[in-house]
């Protein structure tokens, strides 16, 4: 490998570390049949490539969180108060989210 070509792993290796210690960690709640973020119902979170969004159910009942958008598609399955699930959004777009048990619940994430 040439001198050039190592310096260009290393460098690549230390960007993708920069990246992922900067991600940042989200919980939103699912609370009264609604998407909460730092307690206020939410119809929109911003968040940046790599972050992680923990979705917590804090209803007595079940949550299935799932979005079937291009920008990231996912399906949590249904889980029970107190447990929480997270998605990591990996690239930048607009993502719908929706509870299937729920249809009146939904966020938007967008993605920079």
């Amino acid at each position: 490998m040439t001198f050039g070509a190592r310096c260009t792993t290393v460098l690549t290796a230390l960007l993708l570390a920069a990246s992922i210690a900067q991600a940042a960690d989200y919980t939103v709640e699912q609370k009264d049949k609604a998407f909460v973020y730092n307690g206020t119902k939410s119809a929109t979170l911003k968040v940046k490539v790599g972050d992680v969004v923990q979705f917590k159910n804090m209803d007595p009942y079940f949550h299935n969180v799932f979005s079937l958008s291009d920008a990231k598609l996912f399906d949590l399955g249904s889980y029970p108060q107190g447990q929480s699930k997270s998605v990591t959004f990996d690239k930048p777009g607009t993502v719908e989210v929706e509870c299937a048990i729920h249809p009146q619940m939904k966020i938007t994430v967008e993605v920079k």
